[in-house]
């Protein structure tokens, strides 16, 4: 895993579906603008709408793309519109993200749920066959899918995490909290998607741009 460290915390805008809403993402200031291939979450968006995104983005902010326990050839054509990184959000084991790194020559976000201390631990598990590490709220039992669900965490449990590793805080994260969150934790970013929509997959201009200014804002 790479160290890096930023003055500021990056931000990333995950769930990003359409060309207005990219950018007033790349408008407002964002680091990263996030895409979601999984069919189970209202933020979903086809191959062919992500090829357009990340075209439309390249060179201007990095691109993500999102997947959730991918075979093969999902990998595959993802790594071929040429992302800047792929974001890992599934059940993925450390021999599935680092095969997906070697298969995809794309940089790896791995997202570990955290919900208790020992969900902490696993953190460590990924840290030489991902380039970066998202820690996100835990599902609940039953929940449909691994993330966008708008629930915070305790972030004390961080405390326990090695203080010289960079990763990004995500879950439940909004406008309102995201400074409080980014002097609490130190995160090397915050990650965001339901906190900034006016309904389940429909992304605010206004409450993206406030919540990058919040963020700004914070340290």
């Amino acid at each position: 895993m790479s160290i890096e460290m930023a003055d500021q915390p990056i931000v990333k805008i995950c769930g990003i579906k359409t060309s207005a809403i990219l950018e007033a993402t790349i408008a407002a200031g964002a680091d990263m603008v996030g895409f979601v291939h999984f069919p189970r979450s209202p933020r979903h968006a086809s191959i062919e709408d992500i090829a357009n995104l990340i075209s439309e983005a390249r060179g201007r902010v990095q691109t993500v793309v999102l997947l959730v326990n991918p075979d093969n050839s999902t990998v595959a054509e993802i790594a071929a519109l040429g992302p800047d990184w792929i974001q890992l959000h599934g059940p993925e084991t450390p021999h599935r993200v680092e095969a997906i790194r070697a298969e995809a020559g794309v940089e790896i976000m791995k997202a570990v749920p955290i919900g208790s201390a020992e969900d902490v631990t696993h953190v460590a598990s990924f840290l030489d066959v991902a380039d970066r590490i998202l820690v996100d709220a835990k599902p609940p039992k039953g929940a449909d899918r691994p993330g966008g669900l708008g629930e915070t965490f305790d972030w004390g449990l961080l405390k326990a995490l090695d203080p010289s590793l960079p990763f990004m805080l995500s879950g439940g994260l909004t406008p309102d909290n995201v400074a409080d969150a980014i002097r609490s934790v130190r995160p090397f970013g915050v990650d965001v998607s339901s906190g900034v929509e006016s309904a389940p997959g429909v992304k605010d201009a206004g409450l993206i741009e406030a919540f990058i200014r919040n963020a700004r804002a914070a340290l």
